[in-house]
């Protein structure tokens, strides 16, 4: 039997030397999920930056005010991640997504061309703008708020979609550089149902 990947290029702390607080969150997560993802142990390398990453993830992911859903804002991040190239991201937010929509082919496609994903146009419009966002923040103008504010997002809401891309976009870049391993336990999380 050959070794398990490395899941960064940098050390990963052991749990029981990590501060308390994060300690405590890893093992928040990891009963919540059954398994504690790669992202938790590899930023860990770092706690200062840990707390401040997962203060804002929090912050735009978890947040009940607005008009995106849980699955809206997974369907950014999957997207705009494919866009980035980073696997990681598209895997363990696809993974989500796929959850929160309850459609298992839903994450693929938008991964690969959200133009020709099952989605509504609501949610093509936002994708477009979070693309514009990550690929060609610069030529971001009226016409492109006009469009979302027809399909019924207001100014939070576009504050949202950019907040999330943007993030992400750091997300994606630390992934890529570190070498990021998405956990296996990801590729099939809602494709299978899952044992109680």
């Amino acid at each position: 039997m050959s070794d398990p990947k490395p899941i960064s290029r940098f050390s990963v702390p052991d749990i029981s030397e990590l501060p308390e607080d994060i300690r405590q969150m890893i093992l928040n997560v990891q009963e919540k999920a059954g398994f504690v993802p790669n992202v938790f142990l590899t930023l860990a390398h770092r706690p200062a930056e840990f707390r401040a990453f997962f203060a804002y993830h929090d912050a735009l992911m978890l947040k009940e005010t607005g008009s995106l859903t849980k699955a809206d804002r997974e369907m950014i991040v999957t997207a705009t991640s494919a866009k980035n190239g980073c696997l990681y991201c598209v895997v363990a937010h696809g993974a989500l997504l796929r959850i929160y929509a309850k459609q298992p082919l839903i994450a693929d496609q938008v991964a690969v061309n959200h133009l020709k994903a099952d989605i509504t146009p609501r949610q093509k419009a936002m994708l477009d703008f979070a693309i514009k966002v990550c690929l060609n923040s610069q030529e971001i103008s009226d016409d492109d708020y006009a469009t979302l504010h027809q399909h019924g997002f207001d100014n939070e809401d576009i504050w949202d979609i950019a907040a999330i891309t943007a993030f992400f976009g750091l997300s994606n870049r630390m992934a890529n550089a570190i070498s990021m391993r998405p956990n296996d336990e990801f590729f099939l999380m809602g494709r299978v149902p899952r044992n109680k």
